[in-house]
């Protein structure tokens, strides 16, 4: 295979024929860019352990009042999904992912000194469009400079900073909360976690989010997104530096030979053509059975759900440790398997095993069970959540789209995995007062049985394909 650049031709191997050279850059800028999954995690979940002292605070004494405080945050994660998509295609990722960090220090601040409810809620969207600009941004730029061999693992990188994230703040709500002899409203109201303590848990975010808008000041722009608006020499650079000489010629052959075919159009209107339509579809799909196969809520309820069973609120706090703990532990069994064994088996295996475990949780929940058996249960959902769905998700969504429309897709996927997530989170008090806890869990389980259905019949299996590659497949079999 040969490729032009400049006045000379030079030779170019394809994938088969070599594989890039392992570089620790590609490494350093992917770990950088998955700092915006850490404030994504900890910013996601920090407020499920203020939300017993700021209830109280705000007197938020009914469940339409409890679900706006705990989803609000949604609608700004839509807006900042759907403006990633403007924002990457016409000012590049990097830029992007600075504006986001920016926003995370901004909003964590101002949430904890939030001196009304409609104030708080205000400065949680703002956080939250923080949240949807990283969880667009972040897996889709590592997605384009990493080499094929690895894209999976590195992707998993920013699914184990959002748990990381996850864990950060469950630790920090639980260190920083002091012990409660009286558990009245009117003893939260009056101590010092109902009036400085879940301030500080909101307010401690914002120091991952200066370390990550440092952190983004020394990685390179996309090189994709670089080479698909004709900087080629900056994109070469940056290739090179990632996996060598051979590497950054083979990918820039196949971005120019991939763009030969791009049609005129903006990015939506192309996205509306029946062929891309069943991949945006896909992509949408998937990421709606993320949020509603139903884990979310038992980080965002956990206080409900915990309580239920028969534990204490000291208690609960601690076991929200634990589940962290387990979510980080079991994302490192989705990076050591997911370029070894692919993407399509760890999503069946996802939403089949929570299917399963969700019937028994809610039959336990449905015989009045308590304690040990319980919270087994709801550790082996998020292990097995941790190594399937959550990451793999995320690297399929970054990978199936097209490299001319991909950001506006990803924008799209995502904008849709929020309305899904705020959905699942306003309903649950709904849906938990009127169903009960068991039929909620059955209701999850039924999604989870559709979801494994949806992936065994339209997911293709992506493992160690390059990005132009996995383009080309798609022409050829839709």
């Amino acid at each position: 295979m040969k490729t032009t650049l400049g006045a000379n031709e030079v030779a170019v191997p394809n994938s088969e024929e070599f594989e890039p050279r392992q570089s620790g850059y590609v490494w350093f800028i992917s770990s950088v860019a998955a700092l915006g999954g850490l404030l994504f995690g900890y910013d996601w979940v920090v407020i499920g352990g203020a939300k017993p002292f700021y209830e109280v605070y705000f007197h938020l004494s009914t469940p339409s009042l409890q679900g706006w405080a705990m989803s609000c945050a949604l609608i700004g994660c839509l807006f900042g999904s759907l403006f990633s998509g403007i924002m990457s295609e016409r000012w590049g990722r990097k830029p992007s992912l600075l504006a986001a960090a920016l926003t995370f220090a901004i909003s964590s601040i101002c949430t904890g000194f939030a001196g009304s409810f409609a104030t708080m809620v205000l400065w949680r969207m703002a956080g939250g469009l923080a949240i949807g600009l990283a969880s667009s941004l972040a897996p889709m730029y590592i997605a384009e400079v990493a080499p094929a061999e690895i894209r999976g693992q590195l992707v998993c990188l920013n699914e184990l900073t959002i748990v990381i994230g996850i864990l950060s703040a469950q630790v920090a709500n639980w260190l920083i909360a002091r012990p409660v002899a009286d558990a009245s409203a009117a003893a939260i109201l009056t101590s010092w976690n109902g009036q400085q303590g879940w301030r500080l848990m909101f307010a401690a975010t914002a120091v991952p989010a200066i370390l990550f808008l440092l952190g983004m000041l020394f990685v390179p722009e996309s090189p994709r997104w670089l080479a698909m608006r004709g900087r080629t020499e900056e994109a070469t650079r940056t290739l090179a530096r990632i996996g060598g000489s051979a590497h950054a010629l083979f990918v820039l052959n196949e971005i120019e030979a991939t763009n030969a075919h791009v049609a005129e159009g903006s990015e939506l209107r192309q996205l509306l053509k029946p062929q891309l339509r069943r991949i945006l579809l896909l992509g949408v799909a998937l990421a709606v059975l993320q949020q509603w196969c139903g884990i979310n809520v038992i980080f965002n309820y956990a206080q409900e759900i915990f309580s239920a069973a028969g534990y204490s609120l000291s208690s609960i706090l601690f076991n929200i440790v634990v589940t962290g703990v387990v979510m980080v532990l079991f994302t490192f069994v989705s990076i050591a398997t997911i370029d070894r064994y692919g993407r399509r088996p760890l999503m069946l295996l996802g939403s089949g095993g929570l299917a399963g475990i969700y019937v028994v949780l809610g039959t336990l929940f449905h015989s009045h069970s308590r304690g040990l058996p319980m919270l087994t249960l709801v550790i082996a959902a998020i292990a097995c959540y941790a190594m399937t769905l959550a990451p793999v998700t995320w690297v399929i969504l970054s990978e199936i789209f097209p490299g001319h429309v991909r950001g506006t897709a990803m924008a799209i996927a995502t904008a849709s995995l929020w309305v899904a997530c705020f959905i699942l989170t306003y309903t649950f008090p709904i849906l938990n007062a009127a169903a009960g806890t068991a039929g909620t869990f059955w209701i999850y389980a039924g999604i989870c049985v559709l979801g494994c259905g949806l992936i065994y019949v339209r997911l293709p299996e992506t493992r160690r394909q390059t990005l132009e590659e996995i383009e080309e497949s798609w022409s050829q079999t839709l």
